[in-house]
């Protein structure tokens, strides 16, 4: 060993032993924050289901490659974190001996190919990702990025130890390749032999290149260990657990989206015949009280704004951005951590659990983190905004897109739920909704003898499910389809599309009443309780084995959330089961609609339950010509703003979402935008109206699109 060698060696090994150091205090930090959150036993359910997704989601990269180039981009540079770190290894032989290598495989030609061939991608990928943040860094002119809030120092910092690496590795190659100590042939390393073409034949020269990308990387780790919330670098070691912690492994869909979460307290589902709010927590209220999932899904996120990108409220000016929720809590969860590891907190009375002593002992800054209030203005100190909470249109988009699987919709319903069955604290105007729900079994308030008034005027009678009478389907009208005038169109048209093909179904009538989405989402599960238990014993009074509903949120909550409450029903979309009757022949279009159509994906239809394709199957076989796409579609639709019972209450804040969508719906020139959702139907339409577009562009469902193109002299109207 020549005195380079021992120079090398001794910088290389020191720096590695702070770096580790430093390290594994920062990993026994992030730990014990993860562990104060509530027990999350659900977690550990189907392992090898979870292993599969979680390795199809890393290695395959199916999240991020949604983003096709992007995606791409970070695969190479995730496999070469993965795969290189064995040259990192590497160097601490070659920091000794400018000869040395990985023993057993460092001479193979297989790994020599494989790992150039990484090292040319991976540079490639990263210079790729730092030219996207460049040009969507937030302070360019004129911008709205997803990088916005994002610490952007950080991500620059992170990407330039990649690049930096993966160039030093090929220096040591190249010195390497100088003196003819290289073991590949031109072939299969080119770039090496390329940069060891214009090198000097330094026989030091490895080894000096190893010391300094030993040096580059430890500087990394210890600057990542001094900030144990930088996602952006601590990501590539909880996205792992993270993805295999998700809620429901096998969905198609995202974990987080479908049903929310039900109430637990001590990771046991809250029975609200005996709960207690002196002993039983309801909802979130302290940023202990998420599940230990919940405190994973904080410190995984890697603040690359893909949520905030497709979040309706953020694009439209609210003070929402799922990202910045996410990181507000990450930050308030680890500076709070030393009050509540000192024994500190609150009971969930919000009695003060430490004695003065114990208080006299603690960080001043900790205990004053602690004592903000988790829901707040800034005037009160909150970590998060009222505003920010209500804005929430429960969508889904960023579950959609998160690339770590973090649960947001439920981390927001968690937090509404303390804020309206505790503090009763909620927008004043939803008020009328929830006594509605509560008083008359619907948010309109509408008495509840007139559910069945969309039934007058038709020439068919419809069953009355409850009877002797059997019957294949149950149609689920919802309420409004029942009582809101425009829904009455599209369950006037499903009924009679229903019969013209013959289908065997029956309504409740009065016997129905709301699913109980609205207060669900809004977060006063103890009415959706008392309503979803009378629906789920009303239709097993009734032997109900298969349901239809036209609004998406019946459709979502019957059929994924009321499994919970023991009803095993199959539940059809209206446009599922339609584009089943034209496909099997017992409906047939015979004049097709022109002035073209395109078609707008509801939230709770589209992307949390997946039912993409059968409504373009019926507006297909529907329309002349096809349908024209808007830019947003599919798992990327934009929302219309009625979601998480934002459809009963104003938006004060930026542009109106409806607007936003019928903007972009008006922009394709079709003269028919067709809805999937009650909901969307009205938003839309109110959009319309809102844009003086009214007497050239039409808003009306799938159902009525196909009704039109099917109707004959004797098939009534709708």
């Amino acid at each position: 060993m020549g005195s380079v060698q021992i120079v090398t060696s001794i910088v290389a090994f020191a720096i590695t032993a702070v770096a580790v150091v430093l390290a594994v205090r920062a990993v026994r930090r992030i730990v014990q924050v993860i562990r104060l959150g509530q027990p999350a036993p659900d977690r550990f359910s189907d392992p090898l289901s979870r292993t599969v997704v979680m390795l199809k989601e890393t290695a395959g990269h199916t999240r991020m490659l949604k983003w096709s180039l992007i995606g791409a981009a970070h695969w190479f540079v995730m496999v070469g974190f993965l795969v290189l770190f064995l040259l990192v290894v590497e160097a601490y032989f070659e920091v000794v001996t400018p000869t040395g290598e990985l023993p057993i495989i460092g001479h193979w030609l297989v790994f020599g190919f494989a790992t150039e061939w990484i090292g040319i991608l991976g540079i490639a990928g990263i210079v790729y990702l730092m030219a996207v943040r460049l040009a969507n860094r937030p302070n360019r002119p004129g911008s709205r990025s997803r990088f916005t809030g994002s610490t952007m120092w950080q991500g620059y910092f992170v990407e330039w130890v990649v690049l930096l690496v993966l160039i030093f590795g090929f220096l040591i190659r190249g010195f390497k390749v100088a003196t003819d100590h290289f073991a590949y042939p031109v072939w299969a390393a080119p770039l090496s032999h390329a940069v060891g073409s214009v090198l000097p034949a330094w026989e030091s020269g490895a080894s000096v290149a190893a010391m300094f990308k030993i040096m580059i990387s430890m500087t990394w780790l210890i600057v990542i260990s001094l900030n144990v919330t930088m996602g952006v670098a601590w990501h590539r070691f909880l996205a792992f657990p993270n993805i295999w912690f998700k809620r429901e492994p096998a969905k198609p869909a995202g974990s987080g989206l479908g049903p929310l979460k039900p109430m637990t307290s001590e990771g046991k589902p809250l029975d609200f015949e005996e709960a207690d709010p002196e002993k039983d927590q309801f909802g979130v209220n302290q940023v202990e009280q998420f599940t230990w999932k919940g405190l994973l899904d904080f410190s995984t996120c890697t603040e690359c704004g893909r949520c905030q990108s497709q979040c309706p409220a953020w694009n439209t000016g609210k003070p929402l951005s799922p990202k910045l929720l996410v990181l507000s809590l990450r930050d308030h969860a680890y500076a709070k951590a030393p009050y509540l590891l000192a024994g500190g907190g609150k009971d969930l009375m919000g009695e003060e659990k430490a004695t003065e002593a114990q208080l006299a002992h603690m960080d001043v800054l900790a205990v004053a983190e602690g004592n903000r209030p988790l829901i707040g203005t800034e005037a009160e100190l909150g970590v998060i905004d009222p505003d920010v909470l209500w804005s929430c249109t429960t969508c889904g988009a960023c579950v959609e897109q998160c690339p770590v699987d973090i649960e947001h919709v439920d981390h927001i319903v968690d937090m509404r739920r303390y804020q309206v069955l505790i503090e009763s604290n909620f927008p004043s105007e939803a008020g009328v909704m929830l006594r509605n729900l509560e008083n008359k079994g619907n948010p309109w308030g509408s008495p509840q003898n007139t559910r069945e008034d969309w039934t007058k005027g038709l020439d068919f009678e419809i069953k009355r499910a409850g009877g002797d009478e059997d019957f294949e389907y149950l149609f689920w009208v919802g309420c409004a389809g029942a009582f809101e005038d425009k829904a009455k169109k599209t369950t006037r048209a499903v009924a009679t599309l229903l019969h013209e093909a013959g289908v065997d179904f029956a309504i409740l009538g009065e016997g129905e009443t709301c699913s109980g989405d609205p207060a669900r989402r809004i977060g006063n599960e103890f009415i959706y309780q008392m309503l979803a238990q009378q629906n789920v014993e009303t239709l097993k009074e009734a032997n109900v084995k298969k349901i239809v509903a036209t609004c998406p949120h019946c459709f979502n909550t019957l059929g994924n959330e009321y499994r919970d409450l023991g009803l095993e029903v199959e539940v059809v979309h209206h446009t599922e089961l339609l584009s089943h009757l034209v496909a099997t022949g017992r409906l047939t279009p015979v004049n097709q609609l022109d002035g073209g159509v395109t078609y707008h994906d509801p939230c709770y239809l589209g992307r949390h339950n997946r039912v993409f394709t059968p409504p373009r199957e019926v507006l297909g076989a529907a329309v002349q010509g096809g349908l024209t796409e808007m830019p947003r579609n599919q798992e990327r639709s934009f929302c219309c703003g009625a979601g998480g019972a934002r459809m009963w209450m104003e938006e004060k804040i930026g542009k109106r979402i409806n607007i936003e969508r019928t903007e972009e719906a008006l922009a394709t020139n079709a003269q028919t935008i067709a809805v999937g959702c009650p909901f969307c139907y009205t938003m839309l339409g109110d959009g319309v109206n809102a844009k003086g577009r009214h007497e050239e562009v039409e808003v009306v469902d799938v159902a009525t699109v196909l009704l039109r193109s099917i109707k004959r002299d004797d098939v009534p109207s709708a």
